[in-house]
């Protein structure tokens, strides 16, 4: 017997997917190179970027995103259900009535849309209801309010198209239920329907509100400039350094941002409860007491404490 054939081989592997690590390598020595690069560059403007990262005008102007974005959203998504359900609805007027407007809201750009918001005030002075002339100077010159209405009335356009495609993600078992129990339509859609389709609605609604945030920038066409992208304009057109600034207004939307995706995540955790078929251990015994066998399909989730606590 030869002596390789009592001892062990080791036998050399070879590098699984070499291509993968050499691409990963020049994409890790070109983000290098850039940052390296972008430091020693003076056009950047870095001792300015550090001076107005957290300048309190550009603070400020960040808590004004914020409310424009969570005001226009809470618009947005009560827009969109109403037009959902109207869209969904029996009733031929309503459905064309929420048709135009998806059609109107949709088909222009939101841009050409807070134009047209900034300049209402030339189209409108006052509206008059028979008897009384309602002045509307007040609503119209406030370019806080008219960005809010601007930016919630176009997200209602396209929040409703995906709650519809929510509430038609809920099987037509459960809507013929409802209807066995006595509820009428409205009731259905309020009872059964819709918290149904909550898990299919949020994670592009947690989209949609990311997004809005970053569309809030083009407000300055209304024009309202106390948001973070026209106060970083402000301050850069005083310093004549636009690019500092610019980095300065990236910066905090990426901060915003990235906190806004983490509460997405956990409240798509929320939704997702109920979804999948996994048990703790009280739930599966007592689900063996009663059908006197275990399920295999069905996962058992161990706790860490005494249930009932």
């Amino acid at each position: 017997m030869s002596p390789n054939s009592t001892s062990e081989r080791i036998e050399a592997r070879p590098l699984r997917h070499p291509w993968r690590w050499v691409a990963a390598a020049i994409l890790l020595l070109l983000a290098v190179w850039f940052a390296i690069s972008a430091a020693r560059n003076e056009a950047y403007g870095w001792p300015t970027y550090f001076a107005y990262l957290l300048d309190t005008r550009i603070a400020v102007a960040a808590a004004h995103t914020i409310a424009i974005t969570v005001l226009a959203m809470l618009i947005g998504v009560a827009g969109g259900v109403v037009l959902a359900v109207l869209r969904l609805s029996p009733n031929p007027v309503l459905r064309t009535v929420s048709w135009v407007f998806l059609w109107i809201f949709r088909g222009t750009p939101i841009y050409v849309q807070l134009v047209f918001w900034g300049l209402l005030s030339a189209l409108y002075q006052s509206i008059n209801v028979g008897l009384a002339e309602i002045s509307l100077e007040a609503v119209l010159s406030n370019a806080f309010l008219l960005a809010v209405l601007g930016l919630g009335l176009n997200e209602a356009a396209y929040m409703a198209e995906i709650v519809r495609s929510g509430i038609s993600s809920v099987p037509e078992g459960q809507k013929e239920a409802s209807k066995a129990l006595g509820m009428g339509w409205a009731m259905t859609m309020r009872r059964t329907v819709l918290p149904q389709a909550m898990r299919i609605i949020i994670p592009p609604t947690g989209n949609e509100f990311i997004s809005l945030l970053k569309t809030s920038s083009l407000v300055v066409a209304i024009p309202y400039s106390h948001e973070i992208f026209g106060r970083a304009t402000d301050i850069s057109a005083a310093l004549f350094e636009p690019i500092p600034l610019l980095m300065v207004a990236a910066t905090w939307y990426l901060v915003i941002t990235s906190v806004l995706m983490v509460g997405q995540y956990y409240l798509e955790r929320y939704f997702e409860r109920g979804a999948t078929r996994e048990l703790t251990a009280r739930q599966l015994a007592s689900l063996a007491d009663a059908e006197g066998t275990i399920p295999r399909n069905i996962s058992v989730i161990p706790t860490t404490k005494q249930e009932g606590q």
